[in-house]
């Protein structure tokens, strides 16, 4: 489901609640309520502003504040002064933590006008952390208060799940990778059952591959392979894990997936075609080279050969990769003319001198390779 799509839901489900909450009795004789008594009576709405602003930077610990900055939250919401909005909104929380009607258009706004991740997640703790406070509140014993009580902590609970919903839009629209895994693991740490956790993960994955985290990106990959098996990349990095332990079938198995999807899914939305063929040699390489090395390593010489030459065409982006199929197909063909099979010798010698062109752990190997198979079957 696109973003838009499920933020216009949002629009749909949540609704302010327009009466005040924060009442003060008046004190007509002190400094204070005279400033307050005069922007209640005051009916234009630019010198009410002038008069708020003015009480706010005057009288900022006055029990009259919270009133005053939810008045403002108000009107900056409606004028789309962001930053004012936050920061009063700031100043309102600071007062009353379980504001929730003032937290839910900070975090809007800090997700739809900012789209800054750090401000996004700042203002999704401060919500949810609201809104659980009021969905938390105890009922009313005044019946005629429970009506109220009912509608405020309904619309918490919608505000808590738009706290999700929140985090999971910036980790979507964020290109840093550090950014995605604060806010991705910060959602699942509020809600280990959230509905966003599995749109998620893919992202997370990606973010935690790119930053080297194998470890995390592994974990991550075998909890979502337990109930989706669509992600190419994380089986394959699942049937790596699996081929250090020696779990062949596993291994197979997990590979065949990873093989089947970059045949027959569907390009995403939003991808070209270019790079959409492009995903699906990276994928197709990567199974078939898994796969073939985890047969070198059980000296299964015929299905190596199989796996490796097909891989072959598809590792251009990865040397490292290239030049360790490369050795292994030398390997295999020299040892699949051991068995018999003669001809493979040229196989195994053009495997060899390719190999040793790249710098790296297997040069020197193949280099010894290749003079061996050259004295011993006389073949250039």
């Amino acid at each position: 489901m696109r973003i838009g799509t499920l933020a216009a839901a949002f629009l749909l489900t949540i609704g302010i609640a327009s009466a005040q909450r924060h009442k003060i009795d008046i004190d007509g004789a002190t400094p204070e309520g005279k400033a307050l008594q005069q922007i209640e009576d005051e009916s234009d709405d630019a010198k009410k502003l002038a008069l708020l602003e003015q009480f706010a930077a005057q009288y900022p610990t006055h029990a009259g504040a919270a009133s005053v900055y939810e008045q403002l939250v108000g009107i900056y919401a409606k004028a789309n002064q962001t930053d004012k909005l936050l920061d009063t909104g700031g100043k309102l929380l600071a007062l009353d933590p379980a504001d929730v009607e003032d937290a839910h258009p900070c975090l809007k706004a800090a997700l739809e006008v900012k789209r800054d991740p750090d401000l996004v997640l700042k203002w999704a703790v401060i919500a949810s952390d609201a809104a659980r406070k009021v969905a938390q509140s105890p009922k009313p014993a005044d019946a005629d208060e429970v009506g109220d009580w009912t509608k405020r902590v309904d619309f918490a609970k919608q505000v808590d799940i738009y706290t999700e919903y929140a985090i999971y839009a910036m980790v979507l629209q964020t290109p840093d990778p550090k950014q995605k895994i604060l806010l991705g693991e910060a959602l699942e740490q509020r809600n280990p059952q959230s509905q966003y956790l599995p749109q998620v993960a893919e992202q997370l994955f990606n973010a935690y591959a790119r930053t080297g985290d194998n470890a995390k990106a592994l974990a991550l990959a075998e909890q979502t392979l337990e109930k989706d098996q669509s992600n190419a990349e994380m089986l394959l990095i699942v049937a790596d894990n699996y081929r250090s332990k020696k779990q062949d079938d596993k291994v197979a198995d997990l590979t065949g997936k990873a093989l089947q999807l970059a045949a027959s899914k569907p390009k995403p939305e939003g991808v070209s075609d270019a790079d959409w063929a492009t995903w699906r040699t990276q994928i197709a390489g990567r199974a078939n080279y898994v796969m073939g090395i985890t047969y070198a390593a059980l000296d299964k010489w015929a299905p190596t050969d199989r796996a490796l030459r097909a891989a072959l065409p598809d590792l251009n982006a990865s040397p490292e990769m290239k030049a360790e199929t490369l050795f292994y197909l030398g390997l295999a063909n020299y040892n699949l003319a051991e068995a018999g099979d003669t001809q493979r010798a040229r196989d195994a010698l053009h495997f060899s001198d390719q190999c040793a062109a790249f710098s790296g752990p297997y040069q020197a190997r193949a280099r010894a390779n290749a003079k061996a198979i050259r004295g011993r079957y006389h073949v250039q």
